[in-house]
């Protein structure tokens, strides 16, 4: 009996010895067939889809920087600022690239914060008329000129443009319009006199012989075209992956600086422009973009005062609330 209990002892000993192995190689399988750290999953904004300010998001996702950095993007496009600051109120996104001037919807109560300035002085976007259309920018007194949304970047620019003319803030009659091809329509069929719309689309209807610029906003200096929001949600949950992507966007930046081909290749897809169009919009729009995100104190006070101009606030916000420089990479 002692024989037969020993032997029994003996075969469930190596019974278990088996069972162990089998599970230690298993568990070193599953191990091996996961990622080192699954990615961050982020959901990043565009205002507009064919802007090529915002193409850089579009290369950073197809050269892999972002990947890089742990980040899976999720990339979705709005029909203007106003539309994508009512997607970060309802958390439907994390991240933002929108303009300066909606930073005055942080006044207004949107859960949100500037982590970076992206974009410099507005070079990306003209006044479009047709070719039988206002001569200077005396005629656009009085006429209409379509806007994405009320408080957009484009709206500002019109509005800072009648300010300047001395025509006060209503001087030329903005029209908000939403999406940029009901813009385009609109203006070939004479419903408006003018369209604000990015310089890739200007280059095209000139092309077409279907518009012309007749107003590029090169005079503002002291600007900041366009920042990066973070919603507050994200900012308290997920600080470290705010910093994963502002560090893929500035290496992406610089990317784009050494390498003119690659970057026209990629930004063709979502500006839908020819080669040609895509890379005069390089040209044009590079020397705009921030290298390293701070903000400048001369850009910040043009906004400040602007939004009291323009109605878009009854006073001068305290700018520093309304940003944040601790997400970006050291210097």
């Amino acid at each position: 009996g002692k024989t037969k209990c020993a032997t029994e002892m003996r075969q469930e000993e190596m019974m278990l010895k088996t069972f162990a192995r089998s599970l230690t190689v298993g568990f070193l399988l599953a191990a091996m067939s996961l990622p080192a750290s699954a990615a961050e999953k982020l959901r990043v904004g565009k205002a507009v889809p064919e802007a090529f300010s915002f193409a850089p998001l579009d290369v950073g996702i197809k050269e892999g920087i972002f990947a890089k950095h742990n980040l899976e993007i999720q990339s979705i496009a709005f029909a203007g600022d106003a539309k994508m600051q009512q997607a970060m109120a309802s958390d439907s996104i994390d991240l933002a690239l929108g303009s300066g001037p909606a930073m005055a919807f942080i006044v207004k109560g949107s859960p949100i914060k500037a982590v970076a300035a992206m974009a410099g002085p507005p070079l990306l976007l003209a006044i479009v008329v047709r070719p039988d259309g206002p001569k200077t920018i005396a005629d656009l007194k009085g006429k209409k000129v379509g806007v994405s949304t009320a408080g957009s970047l484009t709206y500002w620019l019109v509005s800072q443009t009648a300010q300047r003319q001395g025509w006060g803030p209503k001087g030329i009659d903005i029209q908000p319009m939403g999406a940029m091809p009901g813009q385009i329509a609109a203006l070939k069929r004479g419903d408006l006199d003018g369209i604000v719309t990015d310089i890739g689309n200007a280059f095209d209807l000139e092309k077409r012989h279907e518009g012309r610029i007749l107003v590029r906003f090169t005079n503002i200096k002291d600007f900041h075209i366009h920042v990066i929001f973070a919603t507050n949600k994200a900012i308290a949950s997920k600080p470290d992956s705010i910093k994963a992507f502002l560090a893929g966007w500035f290496e992406t930046i610089a990317f784009m600086r050494k390498n003119k081909e690659a970057t026209v290749k990629i930004a063709m897809v979502p500006t839908q422009k020819d080669h040609d169009i895509t890379s005069r919009s390089y040209d044009e729009l590079m020397p705009m973009f921030s290298d390293d995100g701070r903000f400048d104190p001369k850009a910040l006070e043009t906004l400040r005062k602007s939004y009291v101009e323009l109605k878009l606030l009854p006073t001068e916000p305290d700018m520093s609330k309304l940003y944040t420089e601790e997400f970006l990479p050291k210097k």
